[in-house]
């Protein structure tokens, strides 16, 4: 949802018509813009006069919620003067503000409209940049607000203040900001827009639509089919045969039309073709194009997380270049800089942190055939020595040094809070690379049932239901299979066909592994291998087969629920060794501590036995499009449905 014109809507113009007919429905819009620009300051005074509240009433009940929340970001008071800009991120959209005067006290009254589902997205992020055209805008600080929390507070006001948190450390508050959220019923908001902007299509203000009027405001709504069927459907709008079509009448008839066929296929305001089947989304767009220029900012959207939000001319100027590019999903990990993920706990895009100098050379490296060669002339060997050598430095005494800049680096990704020891405690780098955390900070999922699987560490997941689809989706070397990722073993037809889960741990993750299944540990095979980057850059590379070359243990654990599950523990580039906590015999409980991997980036990738788990939809929706989910050790993964077909038998 954006405010922009569509991509495509030049080549649908020149599909629809021609040239003459691009230009009408240019002229078309342009004589609605001018209405409305006139229409804006009117209902601009009317919404004053009649208050926030009335409008927008607060929040009395959760249940089966779908409604629109508008929120504001009103201002803020910061510890220092500079040019601020604010951003806030809910679910898959991010938005941001204009850049405010050189401040301590940046004013940006700047507001924005999006759906609000009580199964949806509600955690909303809020982020304060200090600018800098000379180089990429700096994070100071954030707060997190649940706007359900907000809009069922006992309260006479719409507007509430929040502690803006240092992202290096959860204890330091740097500011504070000011805003509001309230609320309208979507059937409210269908009705607003439809009174206003057909109002504004009313040329002579009599209250009434002749054949003329609406003719022009079916073809305003952009609908190729209803523009061939403008009689017919003026007729059925005229339902007293005056020959006019009042206000009533016409509401009446985009209503019968919303539920059977939308008339509106482009914002009359923009000319931005809309989803068909997103109408609740789309009314709120065109509310949005309406609302501009009636008092408050609206602000920017169209962006995937606050970093990209904050990019400046810099960011501009790459893009424009074709330095780089910014979206989710595969063209992220393997062809662009910026990997994007979905966080599943706070239900938004997130973007992974990795330094900028380490993704060139791993592009360098795993996206080219010049890479392919220098793999073939020993730089496999060459990365396992240097993760020998750097296993052996992160083990020395003076490697504690580093524990404090990669807290830094990674400010608000990894929680001290969780963690069992204090800083003090950790003598070299991997002792806290390898942390242990508090009892009861990762809650499994559903214990006791043993029939409902769970996530194996704290990482991005991508979930498959064959290893087919996640050549589609994913992995993209040309020699993956289940037979390869297992290492040839007996046991390995047991798994053709089967369900794949992959989860991916990144260096600021906590780096121990969990069972996702009770079962007895059968076997528990090490392959040796490669020590190739785990990043999605290698996995979607077309030159390399990380997760059939790389060295990895493959455990056999035999279960009632499931039958027999793979777990593959997979090394990667600084990660010389895989250290078990378990041994060959033992029975386990799901979420039961595996073992670990030393320092750096690592893999597990879980094998369930063809039709035995029905994996959750959201991790597989998101796989589909080729989106990590950010999950955490303990969130559920999947149901077993081996089970429940015996019971059935």
């Amino acid at each position: 949802m954006g405010h922009g014109s569509s991509k495509s809507s030049s080549s649908d113009d020149s599909t629809n018509g021609g040239g003459s007919n691009s230009k009408s429905h240019t002229s078309r819009r342009e004589r609605i813009k001018k209405k409305l620009h006139l229409h804006r300051h009117s209902d601009r005074s009317a919404r004053s006069s009649r208050g926030s509240h009335s409008q927008h009433p607060k929040l009395s009940s959760l249940e089966n919620f779908a409604g629109i929340a508008l929120v504001t970001l009103i201002c803020a008071e910061m510890k220092f003067k500079d040019k601020w800009l604010a951003c806030i991120s809910i679910g898959e959209q991010t938005f941001r503000t204009e850049i405010s005067d050189q401040t301590n006290k940046p004013t940006w009254n700047s507001e924005i409209k999006f759906l609000l589902e009580r199964n949806g997205p509600h955690v909303a992020k809020v982020s304060v940049f200090e600018t800098n055209r000379l180089r990429k805008n700096n994070l100071i600080g954030y707060c997190e607000v649940d706007l359900f929390e907000f809009l069922t507070q006992d309260s006479d006001s719409d507007i509430k203040v929040f502690n803006v948190m240092d992202p290096s450390s959860s204890n330091l508050v740097v500011g504070n900001i000011s805003l509001s959220c309230s609320i309208e019923d979507p059937t409210e908001t269908e009705k607003s827009f439809a009174r206003r902007i057909l109002s504004i299509v009313d040329y002579n203000g009599d209250g009434k639509l002749s054949f003329s009027e609406f003719s022009e405001l079916i073809d305003a709504f952009g609908n190729q089919q209803a523009a061939k069927k403008k009689e017919e459907l003026f007729k059925a709008a005229d339902e007293n045969g005056d020959g006019d079509v009042s206000m009533d009448e016409l509401a009446t008839l985009l209503a019968m039309q919303q539920e059977k066929e939308p008339l509106i296929n482009r914002c009359p305001v923009c000319g931005e073709f809309l989803e068909v089947s997103d109408k609740l989304n789309s009314m709120i767009h065109m509310s949005l194009c309406f609302d501009e220029g009636t008092g408050n900012q609206v602000m920017t959207g169209g962006f995937l997380t606050d970093k990209q939000a904050s990019f400046g001319w810099m960011f501009k100027l790459s893009e424009w270049a074709h330095v780089s590019s910014y979206d989710a999903g595969l063209n992220s990990g393997s062809s662009a800089s910026h990997i994007v993920v979905f966080d599943r706990r706070k239900k938004r895009l997130v973007e992974e942190i990795i330094d900028g100098k380490i993704v060139l050379s791993m592009r360098a490296i795993y996206q080219s055939k010049v890479g392919l060669g220098i793999m073939d002339k020993g730089a496999k060997e060459l990365l396992q020595s240097i993760s020998e050598k750097q296993g052996k430095k992160m083990n020395s005494v003076e490697s504690a040094k580093d524990i404090q800049p990669f807290l830094k680096f990674f400010k608000d990704q990894i929680n001290m809070a969780e963690v069992k020891y204090p800083l003090d405690h950790f003598k070299t780098f991997n002792e806290f690379f390898i942390r242990e955390l508090k009892p009861g900070a990762r809650p499994i999922a559903h214990v006791g049932r043993d029939d409902v699987a769970v996530c194996a560490a704290d990482c991005r997941l991508m979930a498959f239901t064959t290893a087919e689809e996640s050549l589609r989706f994913w992995i993209k070397g040309k020699k993956f299979s289940i037979r390869g990722l297992l290492g040839n073993l007996p046991f390995s037809n047991t798994f053709n066909g089967g369900t794949l889960v992959i989860f991916r741990l990144a260096p600021q993750d906590y780096h121990r592994f969990h069972f996702p299944v009770s079962g007895k540990i059968e076997q528990i095979v090490d392959i040796p291998g490669c020590l190739y980057t785990v990043n999605p850059i290698a996995v979607n590379s077309k030159y390399c087969n990380v997760f059939t070359e790389n060295k990895r243990a493959v455990s056999i654990i035999s279960t009632a629920n499931f039958g027999k599950v793979a777990f593959v523990a997979i090394g990667a580039t600084m990660v010389g060794s895989i250290t078990f906590t378990k041994k060959i015999g033992d029975y386990v409980q799901k979420g039961d501590e595996f073992g670990y991997f030393s320092f750096g980036g690592s893999t597990v990738i879980c094998v369930f036995e063809k039709d035995s788990i029905a994996l959750d939809e959201d991790l597989l929706a998101y796989s589909a499009r080729s989106i990590e989910t950010l999950v955490s050790v303990g969130m559920q993964l999947g149901v077993s449905i081996k089970k429940r077909a015996e019971i059935s038998f």
